[in-house]
């Protein structure tokens, strides 16, 4: 940038006033500048040790049937294209269909630089409100879904785990029917004892990899295991706990009878829902880092 900034004001003691084209190019390397300024503010809000990692990201639908697991779909699908957009990589661990349609649950990793530093503010129920494509009468209905965002923790961040208190059960994992059907018991779940936290994953054929990644969801679970316990620890101290709770929705996303998405913690809000639905997150992950 130091460079990029010295380019720049060579530029402007060379530019004449009735230069038009020399203007033109002065404005667009004043944005560039500006743009790389911007970045670097911005990253440096994502100052904590666990920001630069990997993310698992996890969707449950809330009650309501099918209309909840579409939305949880709707959201899935909102972040595999602002991964995509962004250059990341994701891949999914876990899922779970409807009945009818969409997801009941998924756990997908988001792989890149500073993937949980953007999407930590993501964690919390996600609202939305539309006209119904599965109400033959055309009503309108409000459905919720909650997310959850761990970092990914990596072997230099110490979790120690006890062989002795995991309980490893292997089933058959689900497929598409046919030549897809996995024959073999390679599904992988895994259950910490002392605490009751449960993972599974059956995306991959193997066994082998199905429990090396379950194990990576499991340390990232225990990470924030201990991590709740230390800040209920703070909280508790001064009274001033907060919980997300189902129900007390983080953001809404409204269909009808107007476009609207709006984040109730920061009041960032757009109208423009159908580009926020399509991955466009970036002012609600500035707007959280920024408050």
């Amino acid at each position: 940038m130091e460079t990029h900034h010295k380019e720049l004001t060579e530029l402007v003691e060379l530019t004449e006033d009735d230069e038009a084209s020399s203007i033109k190019e002065l404005y667009e390397e004043v944005n560039k500048l500006s743009k790389e300024v911007h970045a670097i503010e911005f990253k440096s809000m994502l100052n904590k040790k666990e920001d630069p990692l990997n993310a698992i990201l996890s969707i449950n639908a809330g009650a309501g049937g099918t209309e909840s697991c579409d939305w949880a779909n709707m959201l899935l699908r909102m972040y595999t294209k602002w991964a995509e957009s962004n250059g990341f990589t994701i891949q999914v661990f876990d899922i779970l269909g409807g009945e009818e349609a969409g997801i009941k649950n998924v756990t997908v990793i988001i792989k890149g630089a500073y993937v949980y530093g953007y999407l930590k503010g993501e964690t919390g129920v996600h609202r939305l409100v539309r006209i119904s494509p599965f109400d033959a009468n055309s009503r309108r209905h409000t459905s919720f879904a909650s997310v959850e965002v761990l970092p990914e923790i990596t072997d230099d961040i110490d979790i120690e785990i006890n062989p002795t208190d995991l309980r490893i059960d292997t089933y058959r994992s689900g497929g598409a029917g046919g030549q897809h059907v996995n024959v073999t018991d390679s599904a992988v779940r895994i259950t910490h004892l002392p605490t009751g936290i449960v993972v599974q994953c059956q995306n991959e054929r193997s066994q082998f990899k199905n429990k090396d990644s379950a194990m990576k969801v499991l340390r990232s679970r225990l990470y924030e295991h201990e991590m709740d316990k230390r800040k209920a620890e703070i909280d508790k101290v001064y009274e001033q706990k907060k919980r997300i709770e189902w129900g007390s929705q983080i953001r809404s996303y409204v269909l009808h009878p107007y476009y609207m998405v709006k984040d109730h913690r920061t009041n960032v809000q757009t109208s423009n829902a159908d580009a926020v639905l399509d991955g466009e997150l970036e002012m609600f992950i500035e707007g959280y880092l920024k408050s």
